[in-house]
């Protein structure tokens, strides 16, 4: 007998042995099986069109077309320390994709920037992003794409809160 998952929990069923580990079923999971698949190909993608890894497409997409940034707001951006993107800024510059400057209101800051070969590897990376967000929902109406939208919000504000649970469980 193997269990299946249920809105509240387990159900109990007689199915063949070889059904998937019943976590792999629960909603958390398919979820992230969602991302990694759409991680993984918008790697792929963007490693094709722009020559960038996916923490260089990352500083890439969040510097954007924004003012300059300081290295630390950066690192903050995309949820990693000055130390881990350090390299990756390192390669962008020498591919003069970013530029790099002292900030005018503290020398000690060092601010970053997509220069014009950044904005063009940019502007591929947008264009890229939104062929693969149309082609993934291109089956859902307008309806169940706006509802869609809303329970992925309320899932992350709930997801959210958890991680804080989690951090103050310690």
């Amino acid at each position: 007998m193997n269990q299946t998952p249920g809105r509240d929990g387990w159900t109990t069923c007689d199915t063949d042995d070889s059904e998937p580990a019943p976590i792999t079923a629960m909603l958390s999971s398919r979820l992230m099986v969602l991302a990694n698949l759409l991680r993984r190909g918008a790697i792929l993608r963007y490693k094709r069109i722009a020559g960038l890894s996916s923490v260089e497409f990352g500083l890439v997409a969040s510097l954007g077309r924004r003012p300059p940034m300081s290295v630390a707001r950066l690192a903050e951006a995309v949820g990693q320390d000055k130390g881990q993107i350090s390299r990756a800024l390192a390669e962008l510059v020498s591919r003069k994709l970013i530029a790099k400057s002292a900030n005018p209101k503290d020398s000690r800051e060092v601010l970053v920037s997509l220069t014009d070969a950044g904005l063009k590897a940019h502007d591929a990376i947008v264009e890229g992003a939104k062929e693969r967000n149309r082609r993934l929902l291109k089956h859902l109406s307008e309806a169940e794409f706006d509802s869609l939208l809303r329970q992925v919000d309320q899932l992350t504000a709930i997801a959210a809160e958890m991680l804080e649970s989690e951090k103050n469980a310690r």
